[in-house]
C-alpha cells in the first residue's frame, strides 16, 4: 500500500500548490456531472437497439448465457466485440434489470473523459488549455446527448482519447512500454465500433516516424499483443467460427459500395466532416462562430507548431494531434454514405483540446485576451443555450413499460404471439419487460422448423406505432404467420400507440 499512500501524499501536495486549478476543475466536473446525470431516466433513448442490448445482458446475469459476439455494426452487416456488454453488465445488476443503469455507466464514462481532456490539455499545452477544454467539452450539447444513453459508440471518446494519451506517453516521452496500454485500449475501441480503425494509421505512423530503431522491435510486438488482448473476445468467436465478420468486414472495405473513392467527392466530403467537426461539437451549431473557431484554432496550431518545430517534444505533440485531425478527416473520403454525428466519435475531444489551446495561447498577451474571453463567453453562452433537457423529456422508457404492461395484462398471463408495426423501431424494448416480467412472447417459426405449428398460440398481440393501424391481413410475418385471425379488443397506450388482441378466427 505503499504506492497507493505515495499518490495520495502527491495529489494533496498538488492540490495545496494549485488551489484554485483544483477548484476550477472540480466545478467543471460538477456541471459535466449534472449535465448528463440529470432526470436521466426521463431523457434517454430507449427504443429497438437499447432493448436489444438490455435483453443480451439480462440473459448474462439471469441465465448465464454469455456471449463473445457484440451488436451488430450501422452498416455492413457485421458484428462488433462484445466488450459493451460486460461494460454494460454490472450497472444493469446494481440497477435490478432496470436500463437506466446502463445510461448511467455512460454519463459516468463521459464524466471520466471530461476529466481526461483535461489531463491531457494540460500535459500537451498548460493548465489553462486543459481547463478551457474540459470546461468546453462538459457543456457541448451533443456531447450531452451522446452521454445520457446507452449505446456502444458512446463509449468511444473515452478510449479512443486513452489510445491518443498511451501512445504520447509512449513516444514523446519515451516510455516505450506504454504502446502495450495504446494497443489493448485500441482493442476495445475496435469492439466499440470500426471507425476505430481510423486511428491505426495514426498510431502506426506516428510510432514509427518518431521512435523507428531496431532496438524497439520489443515494443512493437508489445503493441501488438495489447490490442491482439484488447480485441481477444471478438478474436475468439472468429476463431471458432471461421471468421465470418472479419470476412465481411474485409469485403465492405475493399469491395462494398459505400466505401472507395471517387476523386469529384473528396473534397465536399472533407469540407463538410472538417467543418461539422466543430460546428456541431464546439459551436452548437453557429456557422459564423464554427468558421471563427476553425480559423483562431488551426491558426494558432500551425504557428506555434511551425515555431517549435525543432524543439522535439512540442514536435511530437502537434505531430500527433495533426496525425489525429488529417486522418481523422481524411479517411472520411473514403465513405460514400451519409456521416452521422455519432460517427465522429473517436475524434470528439480533438476540437476542444485544439481550442482550448488556441485561446490559452493567445490569452498570454492583452489583446489575445480581449479575442480569447470574448470567443470563449460567445461559446459558453451558445452551448449552454443548446442544452438537451430544457425541452420536455421523451420518457421513453415509461412509454415504452406502460406500452409493455399493457400488452402483458391483456395476455392474461397465457402464452402468446407478439407483433409490431412501426416505422423503423424493432420490437425488442417491449420484448425485454416481457422478458423479465415472465412472460415471453412466443416466436413462431416457419413450417419447415416447426411443421405442426406448435408455435402458434391462441393469442396475438399487437403494437401498432403508426397512426393508421390495419393488423389484419398485414404481411408483417409475425401477424400473417399467425393465420386468419379477428380483433377482439383494442387500448390505446401512451404516444398515440395502440394495442390490439387478435385471436384465430372461427368463422362464427
Amino acid at each position: 500500500m505503499d504506492w497507493f499512500k505515495e499518490i495520495v501524499k502527491k495529489f494533496q501536495g498538488w492540490i495545496k500548490n494549485n488551489k484554485t486549478e483544483f477548484l476550477v476543475l472540480v466545478v467543471i466536473l460538477l456541471v459535466a456531472s449534472f449535465l448528463r446525470l440529470y432526470r436521466i431516466a426521463d431523457y434517454l433513448t430507449f427504443l429497438g437497439d437499447e432493448g436489444r442490448d438490455v435483453l443480451v445482458v439480462k440473459r448474462m446475469i439471469i441465465d448465464q448465457k454469455w456471449t463473445l459476439l457484440g451488436p451488430t455494426a450501422s452498416v455492413g452487416g457485421f458484428f462488433l466485440g462484445p466488450i459493451y456488454y460486460y461494460f454494460m453488465l454490472p450497472f444493469l445488476w446494481l440497477f435490478r434489470l432496470d436500463p437506466v443503469g446502463p445510461a448511467v455507466m455512460v454519463a459516468l464514462f463521459s464524466i471520466a473523459t471530461v476529466f481526461l481532456v483535461y489531463k491531457i490539455g494540460r500535459e500537451f499545452f498548460d493548465s489553462r488549455a486543459g481547463l478551457i477544454a474540459a470546461g468546453l467539452y462538459a457543456i457541448s450539447p451533443l456531447v450531452i446527448a451522446y452521454s445520457r444513453s446507452s449505446w456502444n459508440p458512446n463509449l468511444m471518446p473515452f478510449f479512443c482519447l486513452l489510445v491518443i494519451y498511451t501512445l504520447w506517453l509512449a513516444v514523446a516521452k519515451k516510455r516505450l512500454s506504454f504502446l502495450g496500454l495504446a494497443g489493448f485500449f485500441l482493442g476495445i475501441a475496435f469492439q466499440l465500433h470500426y471507425l476505430a480503425t481510423f486511428l491505426v494509421p495514426v498510431v502506426i505512423l506516428y510510432t514509427l516516424l518518431f521512435t523507428a530503431e531496431t532496438k524497439n522491435i520489443k515494443y512493437y510486438l508489445l503493441g501488438i499483443g495489447g490490442f491482439l488482448v484488447g480485441w481477444s473476445p471478438f478474436l475468439l468467436f472468429e476463431l471458432r467460427h471461421g471468421f465470418p465478420n472479419l470476412h465481411t468486414l474485409y469485403n465492405f472495405i475493399f469491395y462494398g459500395k459505400e466505401t472507395g473513392f471517387i476523386a469529384a467527392k473528396v473534397w465536399p466530403i472533407w469540407s463538410d466532416v472538417g467543418f461539422r467537426l466543430f460546428n456541431r461539437l464546439l459551436t452548437n451549431n453557429q456557422i459564423l462562430l464554427a468558421r471563427l473557431g476553425i480559423v483562431i484554432s488551426l491558426s494558432t496550431f500551425i504557428c506555434y507548431f511551425w515555431s517549435r518545430r525543432r524543439e522535439k517534444e512540442s514536435l511530437r505533440t502537434f505531430s500527433l494531434l495533426g496525425f489525429w485531425l488529417f486522418f481523422g478527416v481524411g479517411l472520411f473520403g473514403f465513405y460514400q454514405k451519409p456521416i452521422y454525428d455519432y460517427y465522429f466519435g473517436f475524434m470528439f475531444p480533438l476540437p476542444f483540446l485544439l481550442t482550448g489551446f488556441a485561446l490559452s495561447s493567445l490569452s498570454k498577451r492583452l489583446l489575445g485576451r480581449v479575442v480569447a474571453g470574448a470567443f470563449l463567453i460567445a461559446l459558453v453562452i451558445v452551448n449552454l443555450k443548446g442544452i438537451p433537457f430544457q425541452y420536455t423529456p421523451n420518457r421513453q422508457l415509461n412509454q415504452t413499460e406502460q406500452v409493455a404492461k399493457r400488452v402483458f395484462d391483456e395476455a392474461e398471463g397465457k402464452s402468446f404471439n407478439f407483433a409490431l408495426i412501426t416505422g423503423q423501431n424493432s420490437d425488442h424494448a417491449y420484448r425485454y419487460f416481457l422478458e423479465i416480467w415472465g412472460n415471453s412472447p412466443v416466436t413462431i417459426e416457419n413450417s419447415q422448423v416447426d411443421p405442426e405449428r406448435k408455435t402458434v398460440t391462441n393469442q396475438l398481440l399487437v403494437v401498432c406505432e403508426v397512426a393508421d393501424c390495419k393488423p389484419l391481413g398485414h404481411s408483417l410475418w409475425e401477424i400473417a404467420g399467425f393465420g386468419q385471425a379477428e380483433i377482439v379488443g383494442s387500448w390505446s397506450a401512451p404516444g398515440g400507440i395502440t394495442v390490439v388482441k387478435l385471436v384465430h378466427y372461427t368463422g362464427e
